[in-house]
């Protein structure tokens, strides 16, 4: 015991066997889905904060709202909620297609990948549906 931690080995050093890199994989949509999913969960982590930036400002007064809607109007701001609308729906369409997997459907390759970009496409025109109906509920420009 005195031996190990005084940095004895046990044994005759392996090398260690290499996990599969990315140069491994063939690049397929379903593997760029995963990445997406993740990226749109980070997205809406951060987005969270602009939710509470909302609220904050709703419950702090006029001056703190008046802020808060200056930022969300600008190009910034505006690109920032187009970017989180795109992720909460992205991530949900994800999600359902995670589900439909956990039944045990849509496992074959064709279907993975038909679900993949039905994910893409969904969540584009969901969007664009999302932010036209917001954009007419608006009353049109300002």
């Amino acid at each position: 015991m005195a031996e190990l931690e005084a940095g004895a080995t046990k044994g005759p050093q392996r090398p260690r066997p290499l996990s599969p890199h990315l140069q491994i994989y063939k690049m397929s949509l379903t593997f760029v889905m995963s990445g997406f999913h993740r990226v749109t969960g980070f997205v809406l982590y951060f987005g969270i904060l602009l939710l509470a930036w909302w609220l904050i400002a709703a419950a702090s007064g006029p001056n703190a709202y008046a802020n808060f809607e200056w930022f969300m109007g600008s190009l910034i701001g505006r690109l920032m909620l187009l970017g989180y609308t795109w992720g909460l729906i992205h991530h949900s369409l994800g999600g359902i297609r995670h589900l439909i997997w956990d039944t045990s459907r849509g496992l074959e390759h064709a279907e993975r990948e038909l679900l993949a970009l039905a994910t893409i496409v969904g969540s584009i025109s969901l969007t664009l549906v999302v932010w036209v109906i917001g954009y007419l509920a608006m009353g049109g420009p300002r």
